[in-house]
């Protein structure tokens, strides 16, 4: 049965707040892609729980926002690119970095991948697995994980995907350093995003890390939060400079 909340939380303290809210399940989000329908729970009260979880000064601090209760227009249209690989992803070792609600974790599973997926805030981690089984797909093995700490062997990734995954450009070395240590010789990660400027940042360290970098897919995606006009959604190629 699903938890429901009391929205009248003015004297509680922000952090038992956030748990409260965290705790109980919006509205299904239900969306195509990839050939198929997928219907995603997340947390309820979205607004409410990143006010709740700004002004919890302990989760400000360790950045634990929650930008993962969002589906993010990035996820829709790598959940595209991704249909269109089936073939080289199939019975491969792949990595989600960043899955949030799931949708490109299980994406990957449902086309025959085997999908690790990782995120830094195991509420997420809780909803993908729910999210997994309610779409009967094959539950890929959850990871709970800060990408400036690996917790997996080294080379073991054939293949490497994060939507809209960095926000600030602190985040692009971490980032890349990951990537380095995670994915296997020969291996290719791809990356989607929707014209952030940290972006810019990202593709010009690219070529001082001995990486190379090409867009291969651009796409228009009507997001399933209030937007007036579609979004675009690059995805990059990279791959070790030889």
């Amino acid at each position: 049965m699903k938890k429901t909340v009391q929205t009248d939380l003015a004297d509680t303290a922000p952090g038992e707040v956030a748990t409260a809210l965290l705790d109980s399940h919006g509205p299904l989000i239900s969306v195509q892609a990839a050939g198929r329908q997928w219907q995603l729970e997340r947390a309820a009260n979205l607004e409410e729980l990143w006010q709740a979880m700004t002004e919890d000064q302990q989760s400000f601090e360790d950045e634990r926002l929650p930008y993962w209760t969002e589906l993010w227009p990035s996820s829709l249209v790598l959940a595209g690119w991704l249909a269109g690989q089936k073939k080289v992803l199939a019975d491969r070792p792949c990595l989600d970095m960043g899955c949030g609600l799931g949708l490109t974790a299980m994406v990957g599973q449902w086309l025959g991948a085997r999908v690790s997926a990782m995120d830094y805030e195991p509420e997420a981690l809780r909803y993908a697995a729910l999210n997994a089984q309610r779409n009967h797909v094959p539950q890929p093995s959850w990871l709970l994980m800060d990408w400036r700490r690996p917790a997996l062997q080294a080379g073991s990734m054939a293949y490497i995907w994060g939507g809209d995954i960095m926000y600030e450009k602190r985040f692009v070395s971490p980032v890349l350093r990951f990537l380095g240590h995670a994915l296997a010789p020969g291996g290719v990660a791809w990356v989607a995003e929707p014209g952030r400027s940290v972006y810019e940042a990202f593709l010009h360290a690219l070529y001082g890390s001995g990486w190379q970098g090409r867009r291969v897919h651009s796409g228009q995606v009507r997001v399933v939060y209030d937007s007036p006009v579609p979004v675009t959604v690059h995805i990059w190629e990279l791959t070790r400079r030889a």
